[in-house]
């Protein structure tokens, strides 16, 4: 190597010491653990059962199931639900139900879901219970919250996270971005004249940014929402921004110090290679590490949508990053 491109070299590392979390990262995008089974799915949620084994909750059917005995192998294990509630059709005309989210409190799982029609903001999200968290086994309690035409946020995409002794759900798709409310611990729906705070936008329509997942780490909490389109295989642009606060409410921002109410975000993954699309995130905790689990559209497979888990790390300044 000569001294010019010794000296260029050193100093391009010294620039990006210097740049933004959102810039290094930039480019540097690593392939999802290998998986091998049933990897179709869309909009996943992932927890490691107490009585053994994981499972997967997804858009498609009446909410898909998958279940692991190891987090590597899936198996399809049907659906939630043998027949969609009722006051699904309300929404849509084939009670079809989206992007589940699976937590755990006061010994039962609790899985949330939304009901929509494409491209309405007439929509609900709904709850269920189950004391094993495995498909066939829930309880539905009907709805959480719900929107309507004359708001200005979806009730689509939601999110659950307790914070200070308090149950929130974060939610939102395109409309004015992601909005959260307070939930009722006891009852798991939204508390009476519950106020809908606001926290990420983009500064233009049709603001396309969806899919929330709020993860307390340190004294930050961190917004991790899905940007641009999906749904689109090969053609889908969706990508993962994230930015964080040290309260639940907000202000969220990014570490260049953007607020995410004003378009900020770092860019955490995006399509790269063969996985198209990155998004529908949604992020769980196994034997002490975090996972990131999304999907992704296969280029090698004609776009089709799989399951993407990636393990989720976390810099000295407290910025997460897949790995």
């Amino acid at each position: 190597m000569t001294l010019r491109r010794t000296l260029t070299a050193v100093a391009a590392a010294s620039l990006l010491a210097l740049l933004p979390h959102a810039a290094q990262a930039a480019g540097s995008y690593p392939d999802p653990r290998p998986v091998t089974g049933q990897r179709i799915i869309h909009d996943p949620t992932v927890t490691r059962l107490k009585g053994g084994g994981y499972v997967a909750y997804s858009t498609g059917g009446v909410i898909g199931a998958r279940l692991s005995e190891d987090g590597r192998h899936w198996d399809d294990a049907g659906n939630a639900f043998a027949e969609p509630p009722s006051w699904w059709y309300e929404y849509n005309d084939t009670g079809d139900p989206w992007a589940p989210d699976l937590s755990y409190r006061a010994g039962r799982y609790w899985l949330y879901y939304a009901v929509s029609s494409w491209g309405t903001n007439h929509s609900a999200i709904g709850v269920a219970t189950s004391r094993t968290g495995l498909p066939g086994t829930w309880t539905d309690h009907g709805k959480v919250f719900s929107s309507e035409t004359t708001d200005t946020w979806n009730a689509i995409d939601p999110a659950i996270i307790r914070a200070d002794g308090r149950l929130w759900m974060s939610f939102g798709s395109y409309w004015s971005g992601i909005r959260m409310v307070e939930l009722d611990r006891h009852t798991g729906k939204a508390v009476a004249d519950a106020e809908v705070h606001h926290l990420a936008t983009r500064p233009d329509e049709p603001y396309a940014v969806e899919g929330p997942e709020i993860v307390k780490h340190g004294r930050h909490y961190y917004l991790f929402a899905s940007y641009d389109a999906c749904c689109s295989g090969v053609d889908s642009t969706y990508k993962i921004k994230v930015g964080r606060s040290t309260d639940i409410r907000g202000p969220y921002a990014d570490s260049t110090g953007t607020p995410m109410l004003e378009g900020g975000g770092d860019l955490l993954l995006e399509g790269h290679g063969r996985y198209i699309g990155t998004g529908g995130q949604s992020v769980f905790r196994d034997r002490g590490r975090d996972w990131l689990a999304y999907h992704y559209y296969d280029a090698e497979d004609e776009g089709t949508p799989k399951l993407g888990l990636n393990a989720l790390t976390w810099a000295k300044d407290g910025w997460p990053k897949v790995s």
